[in-house]
């Protein structure tokens, strides 16, 4: 069970949305409005958001960049809109997941299941794991359980997902990858589009100082996967 802010304006997919949530014993708030879904996450904790990007008062993507300065709750955008750009955007701004309408309740529960595994694996837990080492990758540091990484001594900005993928392939040097893997391992889902894998391999490669045609890290093998690995 996990509590979920739905931010919707559509009446009639709020209500839906809202139905189908309760039914699979989620706890549900929602709002129709970007400020009122600031004001509930601050004043309230959520597992994950739902966020619609249609608002009336305030551009859903101009929502989210407020969300993340007050939290790292997981945000799935529910759109309308399909332009590999603003998907892009709204991913290195800072969204967990998105999802297309119309969706089926399916697809819906699949990757609320998926962010919600993914946010929870992220914490701290029960506290029996031990501790993971940190990882270090030519001049790239990774710290797992701080979840800091470090180029050459100067911090990176990542976001949750991106320090995932990145943590993933730094604890595996070397090694190639397949990109099913990372699907399964890092997006906990077992299918998916590579467009996901490779938008975030795009900003990844930005914040390293490189480029796919100029890889120094992050090495991709067409049709077989991707490997991390120190520069010659």
């Amino acid at each position: 069970m996990a509590s979920v802010l739905v931010v919707e304006d559509d009446q009639f997919v709020r209500s839906a949305l809202i139905r189908h949530l309760t039914d699979a014993s989620h706890t549900v708030r929602s709002v129709g409005t970007a400020l009122e879904a600031l004001r509930e996450v601050a004043h309230f904790r959520f597992d994950v958001v739902i966020l619609d990007l249609g608002l009336p008062d305030l551009d859903g993507s101009e929502a989210l960049k407020m969300l993340r300065g007050i939290t790292d709750v997981p945000v799935i955008i529910a759109t309308a809109r399909d332009d590999e750009t603003e998907i892009v955007r709204l991913l290195n701004d800072g969204a967990d997941d998105y999802l297309t309408k119309p969706f089926s309740v399916e697809h819906l529960s699949a990757r609320m299941a998926a962010v919600l595994r993914r946010s929870r694996g992220s914490g701290s837990g029960s506290g029996e794991a031990a501790p993971r080492p940190v990882l270090q990758v030519g001049g790239l540091t990774v710290d797992p359980l701080r979840r800091q990484a470090e180029l050459d001594g100067a911090r990176l900005d990542l976001t949750r997902r991106e320090f995932d993928l990145l943590a993933f392939l730094a604890g595996r040097p070397g090694v190639v990858v397949p990109r099913k893997e990372l699907l399964a391992e890092v997006w906990q889902q077992s299918y998916g589009d590579d467009q996901t894998i490779d938008v975030h391999l795009s900003w990844l490669r930005r914040k390293l100082g490189e480029t796919a045609a100029r890889p120094r890290y992050l090495h991709t093998l067409r049709g077989v996967g991707v490997k991390l690995e120190p520069p010659l």
